[in-house]
């Protein structure tokens, strides 16, 4: 059955049909609600009116007058140029299209015609012209139709004209069914727009909008259309937060002996930070429902020994916890610092991974206390006997299902996710706004900020001198590679080659190479002699981008640096500056683009993951960045999170308010009906997660 309403198919609109609608789906327009929502990227101001007697070359401006002359041009084979000359009796000038030949059974002398364009002087340099002109053919005394107008993001065989007309019939059409669903007090209290004349300012302001506001493209329309879409989102997450709340959980109280034992066996001071962090997480946990709660803090302040803490309180109570990470290796990674951490205490740690899967018996009857994973724990055969809480690190890299198995795995086992890629605070509230969050927001004393610097490709002198001087020095080196060996991709420079051209360069020292193909008991092998300095300088895949720990490595080399993500490239900078040695960060570019340019320039100037956070989030957009897209939340058609995160703010504290009022907007239904309809099945989803 064909949909009505706002989700009518888009080629049953007025003017559209199935050849230019398979044109439109290639821009995700597949209804009129899609159409309403593919926002213009930029406006034409057309306000710029000129006499032709005032007249420059440069000028971009519209000129109405009369035709006065046509002629039709054949310089050469396969070209045809239609050449009008327009008079406004001030002066001339002529519009030429090219290869356009159907303008000559529309364009005729004595019409009046208003153009919009470049203005230039034409070869010989003596007369004005405007090449492939907009234009609009108008009686003389006829009012100005629209001089504003909207750009759009076209695909091909589509005209900015066509486009116009498109939206223009997706307004008309909609007028019937776009009716406000926001309070009213809302409306008033925050100055919006109703919402039909927010769609039509949006695609096509009015001409007394101030420069500026066109200029910038963003227009008072806007807000309301952005506020709507963050205040739905913001509802939605909030609800998702009260039902969590309301679940039973399980309340986690030890008597702390067994922290206490740990924290005087470490061979460092706790910061401040992480003492805080550690009492919201166990006051948390005290608590008779399910903690819900994100652990974030940037490369090496430290989480991991704040997760074990809260381990440590669900091992004392009598429960099983289990670490769920997103690889092999990093699974690896952790088991072993958990387990080196844990050596002096009575408590039991095994990992179970595709790799290692032998001893699901001592996770069901108890035996394991500590259960660290990949997304193998999530698997039907594995049983707990007694889950009170899990861990998920570097969580952007799960799905919410993966989060919602592993908590079955339980009675409403107690959550915490961690993060290494520290999340800006609108998007905290956007993709984890359901949680709960703490922040390490203190590096341990000693660490020192990493010295980043771009080298050419062709400078490979001065890199090796710095190897040679590094490790003169008493220090240690990593040099990363994006691949292993040359069959994945000829244009990339890979780890094999460059471990085999080290090996020539730096004869005299001990080099080792470090990949995920490798099996896990070579690479332990490899990462404990670079551990105790017997390999100088480590060749390695990303494989080394979480979770390794070698104070004494002091130069990361990152070649094709320009491949990297900018929280990958931070990760990796991460693993050098542990220890008490200054230390650097060399990166290498091959075939550099704008945004690889904008993501370097970031490396350089900010040691701090967050502002590298925003960075990436400007650069990059927060669906590609942390997984929205997988995250089951509804999409953001028009919110750009960095410029809106005033209105983000506002709209999360008007949800919080509302729902306070009204938890379940029983005086409200369309609001509530619209929520549903924004979230579709998804809220279901996120709510179980």
């Amino acid at each position: 059955m064909q949909e009505k309403g706002l989700y009518l198919p888009i080629q049953y609109l007025k003017g559209v049909g199935p050849k230019k609608a398979l044109l439109l789906q290639k821009l995700g327009i597949r209804t009129v609600f899609d159409a309403l929502y593919y926002l213009p990227i930029q406006y034409e101001d057309r306000r710029n009116k000129k006499s032709i007697y005032e007249l420059k070359p440069g000028d971009i401006v519209s000129i109405t007058g009369k035709i006065v002359e046509i002629n039709e041009l054949s310089p050469k084979k396969g070209l045809k140029i239609l050449e009008i000359v327009i008079s406004d009796g001030t002066g001339f000038v002529k519009a030429k299209w090219f290869n356009q030949t159907y303008l000559s059974k529309i364009l005729k002398p004595k019409i009046f015609i208003k153009i919009f364009g470049k203005v230039q002087l034409d070869f010989r340099g003596n007369a004005f012209e405007i090449l492939n002109p907009e234009f609009d053919i108008k009686d003389e005394d006829s009012k100005e139709v629209s001089e504003i107008l909207p750009i759009y993001r076209l695909t091909e065989g589509l005209s900015q004209k066509q486009m116009r007309n498109i939206i223009k019939a997706a307004l008309e059409y909609s007028k019937a069914y776009l009716s406000d669903y926001l309070p009213e007090y809302l409306i008033r209290k925050l100055n919006l727009s109703e919402i039909s004349e927010a769609f039509y300012g949006v695609h096509f302001p009015p001409s007394n909008l101030p420069i500026k506001e066109v200029k910038d493209g963003i227009t008072p329309y806007h807000k309301r259309i952005i506020f709507d879409e963050l205040f739905l989102l913001q509802l939605g997450i909030v609800l998702i937060k009260k039902s969590q709340q309301k679940e039973k959980g399980i309340s986690i109280q030890g008597k702390g002996k067994l922290i206490e034992e740990f924290i005087n066996n470490l061979p460092f001071k706790l910061t401040k930070a992480q003492h805080r962090v550690i009492r919201e997480i166990l006051e948390d946990m005290k608590r008779p429902v399910p903690m819900n709660r994100l652990l974030q803090g940037d490369v090496g302040c430290g989480k991991t020994i704040v997760a074990l803490i809260a381990m440590l309180a669900a091992v004392e109570a009598g429960y099983q916890t289990a670490l769920m990470a997103p690889t092999e290796i990093l699974a690896e990674q952790h088991f072993k610092n958990i387990s080196s951490l844990l050596k002096n205490l009575k408590v039991n740690v095994i990992i179970h991974t595709s790799e290692h899967n032998k001893y699901t018996n001592l996770i069901s009857s108890g035996v394991a206390h500590i259960v660290v994973g990949t997304h193998a724990l999530i698997q039907e055969y594995v049983k707990f006997k007694n889950l009170g809480l899990i861990v998920i690190d570097e969580q952007h890299r799960f799905g919410v299902i993966q989060r919602y198995l592993l908590k079955k795995k339980g009675f409403n086992p107690d959550t915490l996710v961690m993060t290494a890629t520290p999340i800006p605070r609108t998007l905290a509230l956007t993709v984890y706004g359901d949680l709960d969050y703490s922040i390490i927001d203190e590096l341990p004393s000693g660490r020192k900020p990493v010295i980043t610097e771009v080298i050419d490709k062709n400078n490979k002198k001065k890199v090796y001198s710095l190897i040679e001087e590094e490790i003169q020095k008493g220090g240690q080196v990593y040099i990363v590679y994006p691949l292993i060996d040359e069959s994945e991709n000829l244009d990339l420079h890979n780890a094999k080659r460059g471990y085999e051209i080290l090996q020539k360069i730096f004869p005299q020292y001990s080099i080792g190479l470090l990949h995920g193909k490798l099996p896990y008991k070579k690479r332990e092998e490899i990462m404990e002699s670079f551990r105790k300095g017997d390999i100088k300088i480590l060749v390695s895949t990303t494989v080394i981008e979480v979770g390794v720990d070698v104070p004494n490595a002091s130069l990361m080399i990152i070649t094709n640096a320009e491949r990297f993500g900018l929280s990958q490239l931070h990760q990796l900078r991460g693993r050098v500056g542990r220890g008490v040695r200054p230390s650097r960060c060399i990166l290498i570019p091959y075939n550099m683009t704008k945004e690889a340019e904008m993501r370097l320039k970031a490396m350089v100037n900010y040691n701090d993951g967050f502002k590298i956070a925003e960075e990436d989030l400007n650069i990059r957009g927060p669906g590609e960045l942390f997984g929205t897209k997988q995250s089951g939340m509804p999409d953001l058609k028009s919110v750009n999170l960095i410029r809106d995160k005033e209105i983000l703010e506002i709209a999360r504290k008007e949800a919080e308010l509302l729902l306070q009022e009204e938890p379940y907007l029983q005086h409200f239904p369309q609001l509530k009906a619209k929520l549903e309809e924004f979230w579709k099945n998804k809220i279901e989803n996120f709510t179980v997660a």
